[in-house]
């Protein structure tokens, strides 16, 4: 009997569990919608135009970019006071590193990460304020030459660097304002 109040209460917790943790990510997903992120033609881009096509084991410029977005949607909203909404256009992207064909064929997929191909991120941004008035806009161009230099978090994330470079670009971009508008 003692056990089956046990079950009972464990089975109660587990599901009172689960609806907590479903309305976080609906509320997380809500406050993304406050940070919208897009992109021009991908085909347009200096990492497209390097390698056109994929090969066998290349992600897509829309897989890779849809990870940018995703990153920026997350940073942008721990970084942005209450209320502010940021739109993020990304017109160039040049990830860190090169595919070196010359290697043979069984390098046709391995980006090569060297200091002489550090990423490189063209950018356009409209800050709203929660009143919707134009609180900042512009357009960016994200280097990082000494990209290697520095250590990541994730050595595993084949996007580290751009990701490095997007977090650096927000905390300089809009917490510095932030604390200009308090």
């Amino acid at each position: 009997m003692a056990f089956k109040h046990r079950l009972h209460a464990l089975t109660f917790a587990l599901a009172a569990g689960l609806s907590i943790a479903g309305g976080v990510g609906a509320a997380q997903d809500d406050a993304h919608a406050r940070v919208n992120v897009s992109w021009t033609n991908p085909d347009d881009f200096g990492d497209s135009k390097l390698y056109p096509g994929s090969g066998l084991g290349r992600t897509t410029p829309e897989e890779w970019l849809g990870q940018l977005a995703k990153s920026v949607k997350s940073r942008a909203d721990r970084t942005l006071p209450p209320g502010e909404e940021l739109d993020v256009t990304f017109t160039d992207v040049t990830r860190a590193g090169i595919y070196e064909p010359w290697r043979g064929p069984q390098w046709d997929d391995v980006r090569i990460i060297k200091d002489a191909y550090p990423p490189r991120i063209d950018l356009s941004f409209t800050l709203r304020g929660s009143d919707g008035r134009i609180i900042k806009e512009g357009t960016r161009k994200l280097r990082d030459p000494g990209f290697l230099q520095r250590g990541t978090w994730n050595e595993t994330d084949p996007l580290r660097f751009e990701k490095r470079m997007l977090d650096d670009w927000l905390r300089k971009e809009f917490s510095a304002s932030s604390a200009s508008r308090s």
